[in-house]
């Protein structure tokens, strides 16, 4: 009989669409007494036997109904979600009028009226407790179930969550005109954390509760024990505590005391399953909704792409200053800007620059790194003026320099470095290292350690060979630096070009046909002419078959306007 209990009382997680008040769950609960177990076991023997002591069984199985207790020891119940089943405390409890003390109480004062004139209530043992009753408003540590082990500890998180019971009687209106008076809480206490800092999503709350008593002890606090736990929100996901025995043997549970009875639980799923004709409709109404926000986020996106000018190379660029590491100081931000050589623009509005914020470091290692996650982008457009030249001349840069600054407004300068945006599209992660101006003498040391500052570049583009320098080369000669940290970037570029075609070249290509075409109809011969006008007629067509379509139609349309 052992070996078919059901050990696994872990709770189950439900997704569902459908909504959640079709839940409906049977629960059989069931005493399990020495003559059930003899009957049980007698049963298992003669069905496997066939032989004539079927008969017997027969007589024996009458005798132990007829000797048991009050026919109290089954009982079968089909709750639906939020359904209220009275246990025998609550008839007592709200019989009188006078405990009354909110509408919700008077309405089971009526209820239960109601149902002694009807004959009385259809349940015995099995009750509910619905996410608005007075008694359900417990903490999840309290509620006593049969089927927990007695040495089981609670978790981290449950002890986080022990006080996320959101009861509707428990929601009071804040007021939004109080102004918080520290928005941020630098050393949050052990209770600021345990109530403001963990995910506290809305649930509703159901209990299916036993009154596992003797016979005519029915009502008492000490012998209500847990059958069940439901809990669903607004997003259908629903939580079964434990969960539907399906395959599996049925729970068992034992009382504490004298006696030590025990019972044996069965949950299974009695929800009415949807018809086909009504699964088909519902698929149908899916089917049309998606394909309604298909058109609308198609609407939005639109058909064509958005294509830059003829000859023109569209450069994006999605980053993100990812970390800094290495530095000497604790505090850091990052100031940044994006030099645009030759031939290279952007739009008006976009600023190139920008500055992270305050990060502060922690140890990893060897190194003090500092997490920033700074997301930038830029956009930007290259037009070439001289066609003759085929690649790329030069890619933007992108300067950036490492600064500290402490509780008490100490500046200093902690290193500088450049980034050459990469030439071709594609993610990048890309780590480079810094150096700062070092100046010699021991007062620089002190001066930097006690009041903060240091040398400086009045130009940052000086890190590297700066757009505007116009020599051969540039001389560093007497400039002291100190290798300091690194940076991580890591780059997302996009490259968006237009196919480019020559007007100049396609110019002479047809001057040239004209001429050919022209100098033959100098010699006077018509059937020379017609045939040169054929060749000619011949080499314009190759002509045009070998350029681009969108560059014939401009041509077509720029036509008329000239003869004008």
């Amino acid at each position: 009989m052992a070996d078919s209990w059901s050990s696994d009382t872990g709770e189950a997680i439900y997704r569902s669409r459908d909504a959640v008040k079709n839940l409906k769950i049977r629960v059989r609960l069931q005493r399990v007494t020495s003559t059930a177990v003899l009957s049980q076991q007698l049963q298992q023997q003669v069905s496997a036997q066939q032989e004539r002591g079927v008969i017997e069984l027969d007589t024996f199985s009458n005798q132990a109904r007829s000797a048991g207790d009050h026919g109290d020891d089954e009982e079968e119940q089909v709750v639906g979600w939020q359904e209220k089943l009275f246990s025998q405390f609550e008839v007592d409890f709200f019989r009188m009028e006078s405990v009354c003390q909110n509408p919700l109480d008077r309405q089971y004062h009526g209820e239960i009226t109601a149902l002694e004139r009807a004959g009385g209530r259809r349940n015995c043992r099995i009750f509910t407790y619905t996410d608005y009753d007075r008694f359900t408003n417990l903490e999840e540590q309290q509620c006593q179930s049969l089927m927990t082990p007695s040495k089981a500890m609670p978790t981290f998180l449950v002890e986080r969550m022990g006080n996320i019971r959101h009861r509707r009687q428990e929601r009071h209106p804040v007021e939004g005109n109080v102004a918080k008076t520290r928005p941020v809480t630098w050393e949050p206490s052990a209770e600021f954390v345990k109530n403001s800092h963990v995910i506290n999503t809305p649930v509703q709350t159901m209990y299916i509760m036993g009154d596992l008593g003797p016979y005519g002890k029915l009502g008492q606090k000490e012998n209500e024990h847990v059958l069940c736990t439901l809990k669903a929100d607004s997003n259908g996901v629903i939580t079964v505590k434990p969960d539907f025995n399906n395959s599996k043997g049925p729970y068992r549970l034992e009382t504490e005391g004298e006696k030590r009875e025990v019972w044996r639980l069965t949950l299974e799923n009695a929800s009415t399953c949807i018809s086909q004709e009504e699964k088909e409709r519902e698929q149908r109404v899916y089917k049309d909704l998606y394909v309604r926000h298909r058109d609308y986020l198609n609407s939005l996106v639109g058909q064509d792409f958005e294509m830059p000018p003829p000859g023109v190379l569209r450069l994006l660029v999605n980053g993100e200053v990812v970390l800094a590491k290495g530095y000497e100081y604790d505090n850091l931000y990052i100031h940044f800007f994006l030099e645009l050589p030759n031939n290279w623009s952007n739009l008006p509005f976009q600023s190139l620059s920008g500055v992270t914020q305050t990060c502060r470091t922690r140890t990893l290692g060897k190194d003090n790194v500092a997490f920033f996650s700074y997301p930038f982008n830029f956009e930007t457009f290259f037009r070439k003026e001289d066609e003759t030249e085929e690649s790329l001349p030069q890619w933007p840069v992108l300067y950036f320099e490492v600064l500290s600054l402490d509780l008490w407004q100490r500046h200093r300068t902690e290193g500088y470095g450049y980034l050459v945006i990469p030439a071709t599209p594609g993610c990048h992660s890309l780590t480079c290292s810094t150096w700062r101006p070092l100046e010699c003498g021991t007062v620089a040391e002190l001066r930097r350690f006690f009041i903060g500052g240091a040398p400086e570049l009045e130009d940052s583009s000086y890190v590297r060979v700066p757009g505007t320098f116009k020599g051969d080369r540039l001389s560093r000669f007497g400039f002291r630096t100190e290798t300091t940290g690194s940076v991580t970037f890591k780059l997302h570029c996009i490259q968006h070009a237009r196919a480019f075609v020559d007007a100049s070249s396609l110019k002479k290509r047809r001057q040239s046909v004209l001429d050919q075409l022209g100098g033959f109809s100098q010699q006077g011969s018509v059937y020379n002419v017609l045939e040169a006008f054929q060749r000619a007629r011949r080499r314009m067509q190759e002509a045009r078959e070998s350029l681009p379509r969108d560059l014939i139609n401009t041509t077509a349309t720029l036509g008329p306007e000239s003869t004008a």
